[in-house]
């Protein structure tokens, strides 16, 4: 399934981005759904940054839930390749559970949008293939596929959109501060 979604900024492209790709771990309390960002890898080749965020979530969901979910049930990895030269970020997401089931890719771009605004054009695509779910038959594959992607998508774009609004929310503190 598509994902689309797009988020704007009140402040200039390059601090966005740079923000973002950054000081993600800075956003953490403007994040009501994570519980933490670990940056395992980082390496920068001029103006392109390959980064690895480990993301734990669940920072929303009621602890009793909590415990019935396993840690690896709500943490992923984050590859994320950034080039400043197009003011893109190419990501891959690899889940810690189920992760041979879950393909999720894509790319954002940071487009200016008038003075001092940025607009984050976010796209990606989610795959569930549940033929690699434990206990789905076969024959119900297709269609319990397309609901899971369906409920995931209902969660993750706004989360996508939620990291940009911390992005805002971040900045606008700092300029406050």
């Amino acid at each position: 399934m598509e994902l689309r979604a797009d988020a704007r900024v009140p402040f200039e492209r390059t601090l966005v981005f740079r923000t973002y790709r950054d000081h993600l771990r800075d956003l953490l309390p403007y994040l009501p759904d994570v519980r933490g960002i670990e940056v395992r890898e980082r390496r920068d080749d001029g103006l392109r940054t390959q980064v690895l965020n480990v993301w734990r979530g669940g920072g929303e969901i009621p602890a009793a839930a909590r415990s019935v979910l396993s840690e690896t049930m709500l943490s992923w990895n984050d590859h994320a390749a950034w080039d400043e030269t197009d003011w893109s970020c190419a990501w891959r997401i690899e889940t810690h559970a189920f992760t041979e089931a879950v393909r999720c890719s894509g790319s954002n771009r940071f487009v200016a949008d008038g003075e001092n605004r940025a607009r984050i054009e976010i796209r990606g695509t989610l795959e569930i293939d549940a033929r690699k779910l434990p206990g789905v038959p076969r024959l119900l594959a297709g269609t319990v596929a397309k609901v899971i992607e369906g409920m995931l998508l209902a969660r993750v774009g706004p989360n996508l959109v939620a990291v940009s609004e911390g992005v805002s929310t971040y900045l606008r503190a700092k300029a406050d501060g």
